[in-house]
């Protein structure tokens, strides 16, 4: 080999090594990083998780938070949390309870992912048999949300809330959302018994949330479905969880008292049982004006038949006899009385529904009825 070829192989020579020396820095940084990764990832891991709870009281180095079962501690503030004020939602450590931040009280909490929010679509004529109740409501709801000058005017102020009471599938949701779609408010459906339920520790804070939330949607309707799981009568001594029933309800009432007059913002409550409730929530002032929604007479059974039987293809079919045989049915059992003549139709293979059709219907409910009542007798005596 002479000497200019011996020349280029060390050159070559050199330049395999540097090759290699950079890809194995590369390889070095990639696997560094991935090595880092992975250890952060077991740091997560190992890290236990921060309690969700909520500001009382501030002093200068300590706070008294209140924790998710319901419970108060005095704690102390790290110092890199940021300024707190009263209500805030704070990050705790579990052992002991320091408060390391503030988190986002609206991300922590949004009220509108726990209540069923809609506009309702529900016109007056699709409620039949209930001419006297639709005109009390509307006196009640429809004319001081659509007409308030009317009411200062005259120099009174209009009742903040109703209640609905009556059994079960008698009309009292629908007309609730009728008095929403004729006012085209916001439609705010809370379920009396999932409150109770689920928030545990957070009710009386959801309340609040809520009349909140339907202020800023306003006009709305606040409606309380099955309220006498929320305002039964109260009593003296009780479990923690009845205790937390009625700090719940405790706020309800504050809120439709409140410092200002709701303006267009109505509450309805719904039961069907009246009995039970408690009588600060019938008070003057708060849901003071009980609005029985019956059983439909036999007018009543004419109306809805009508209305459900309208797009119906029937043929030959007497419905002075339906309307008889339908005695102390609710609008809602006539409705599937309705729905089960099409079902009776379809299995037929007919597109019409015939007189037999109802009569096989309104047996099948009976029958439904008569099995509830005995298993009810049977659970409860």
């Amino acid at each position: 080999m002479d000497g200019k070829e011996g020349f280029k192989h060390v050159v070559y020579k050199y330049s395999a090594n540097a090759a290699n020396s950079e890809n194995i820095d590369v390889e070095n940084k990639i696997l560094k990083e991935t090595v880092d990764q992975m250890k952060n990832e077991m740091d997560k891991f190992k890290r236990p998780p921060l309690m969700v709870s909520e500001v009382c009281e501030i002093y200068p180095k300590n706070a008294i938070i209140k924790v998710p079962n319901g419970n108060n501690f005095f704690v102390e503030i790290s110092n890199g949390c940021e300024p707190l004020k009263v209500g805030d939602t704070v990050l705790v450590e579990q052992k002991n309870l320091t408060i390391i931040r503030k988190v986002n009280s609206s991300k922590a909490f949004n009220v509108e992912k726990f209540v069923i929010i809609e506009s309702p679509k529900v016109k007056w004529e699709e409620i039949g048999g209930l001419q006297e109740q639709i005109e009390e409501i509307k006196e009640v709801i429809e004319l001081p949300i659509k007409k308030p000058k009317l009411f200062e005017k005259v120099g009174i102020q209009p009742p903040k809330g109703i209640l609905l009471h009556g059994e079960p599938g008698t009309g009292k949701t629908l007309l609730a959302k009728a008095v929403a779609t004729s006012t085209n408010s916001t439609f705010i459906e809370i379920v009396g018994s999932e409150l109770v339920q689920k928030f545990i520790g957070e009710g009386a804070k959801l309340v609040k949330e809520i009349f909140q939330l339907a202020r800023e949607k306003a006009p709305s309707i606040i409606f309380i479905d099955e309220i006498d799981a929320l305002a039964a009568r109260r009593v003296d001594m009780g479990t923690s969880g009845e205790r937390e029933v009625q700090r719940t309800f405790m706020q309800l009432l504050a809120e439709i008292d409140g410092f200002k007059h709701l303006g267009k913002v109505k509450v309805i409550g719904c039961t069907n049982r009246i009995d039970i409730l408690d009588p600060a929530i019938l008070r003057p002032g708060r849901l003071d004006r009980l609005i029985k929604v019956p059983l439909p007479n036999i007018e009543g059974r004419k109306a809805i038949l009508d209305i459900h039987t309208k797009s119906m293809a029937v043929q030959a079919v007497d419905m002075q006899m339906v309307i008889q045989e339908t005695t102390d049915f609710s609008g809602a059992e006539i409705k599937s009385v309705c729905t089960e003549a099409g079902y009776f139709a379809i299995r037929d293979n007919r597109c019409v529904i015939t007189h037999n059709d109802f009569l096989k219907a309104v047996e099948k409910i009976k029958i439904s009825r008569d099995q509830e009542s005995r298993d009810y007798v049977a659970m409860f005596g």
